[in-house]
């Protein structure tokens, strides 16, 4: 196991460097800062002061070399607009994502299990149809679009909710029911095909034939075999929750990463974007590399070759007996017929 975690994390390496690269080079593409931070009316020279001071003067390819040197220092820069680190910055946001990523995962695969289970008592049946139907709906609707319609109705129309910021449990709801609707219905579907396939294996036959309880064939023995599937489903949606709170902490102004980030495209402050981007992509290698170590915990017909078992020693041969007579002595003798 062990040497699979380690070539795992330098197979990861080079991902991560690509996207510290790809940013840094496409930030750049969103023009001067210059003509943020300075005045209207700033004379070339202030301009040029303002490029050296910010180290925006030099060649694309040196700056790079300098970030990375910095990196490898755990120097990620300063924020253009406050002058504080950018590792500070993006650390102290990323906390709310990881909040409102992790607390919408667990209401979704509590409600998904329970749905998904429900669904598969009784296949092709009115409750498995409806959830179908709701897991699909939930599945195909924009993030975007929802998180819109429930500022109108919820929050302006009836005054239920804030439409904006951090506060109490009523700051909560719209966020989290944002980004509910996606991962429940892709799980909905997961576990419901899942517990379809272990209810009928003939384990489930041999338990229910003891006298088990539906409760119990249910819980103890096929949720158990169903959750390899869904577990790994579930490691991929958190991620792409991560991913894609961007946008929704955008429109309700949630102070995690993604709102950083979108803060600091628009405000050309590179040193915060490219920390923001970086922090997020090894929260995201490391998510996977636990959903991978889960997995094979869970079933071990994934695990790596030689984790968790030891290979049998073959036993050396008698050098006064032939092989043949070692293969005749462990071949069972085949029956005679009277």
């Amino acid at each position: 196991m062990l040497t699979y975690l380690r070539k795992r994390i330098i197979s990861s390496a080079l991902p991560l460097v690509v996207v510290v690269i790809g940013v840094f080079a496409l930030a750049r593409l969103t023009g001067n800062p210059a003509s943020l931070y300075l005045p209207l009316n700033a004379t070339e020279q202030m301009r040029a002061d303002f490029a050296t001071r910010n180290g925006l003067d030099q060649p694309l390819l040196v700056q790079m070399a300098d970030y990375f040197g910095g990196v490898l220092q755990l120097d990620f820069g300063t924020s253009l607009r406050t002058g504080e680190s950018a590792a500070a910055m993006a650390l102290r946001a990323f906390p709310a994502t990881l909040q409102l990523a992790a607390t919408t995962m667990v209401i979704a695969i509590i409600l998904a299990v329970l749905v998904g289970s429900w669904a598969a008592l009784k296949p092709n049946g009115l409750a498995d149809r409806v959830a179908s139907f709701v897991s699909m709906a939930a599945a195909s609707i924009p993030d975007f679009w929802l998180a819109i319609v429930g500022i109108w109705v919820f929050a302006i129309t009836l005054g239920w909710v804030p439409t904006s910021g951090v506060g109490g449990a009523e700051a909560w709801v719209l966020p989290i029911a944002t980004l509910l609707m996606r991962p429940f219905g892709a799980l909905v579907q997961v576990v419901r095909g899942a517990m379809v396939s272990a209810l009928s294996e003939p384990y489930i036959k041999l338990a229910r034939s003891k006298g088990a309880s539906q409760t119990r064939v249910v819980t103890r023995h096929a949720l158990r075999n169903a959750a390899a599937p869904a577990l790994t489903v579930a490691g991929d949606l958190t991620v792409g929750l991560i991913n894609g709170a961007v946008v929704v902490e955008t429109i309700f102004g949630w102070p995690g990463i993604g709102k950083l980030m979108i803060d600091s495209i628009l405000q050309r402050d590179f040193a915060v974007l490219q920390a923001a981007v970086l922090l997020t992509a090894i929260a995201i290698f490391v998510l996977n590399i636990l959903i991978d170590l889960a997995y094979a915990l869970l079933d071990p017909r994934v695990r790596p070759a030689g984790a968790g078992s030891r290979r049998r020693k073959k036993a050396p041969a008698r050098p006064d007996v032939p092989a043949e007579a070692e293969i005749a002595e462990t071949t069972p003798a085949a029956p005679v017929r009277v």
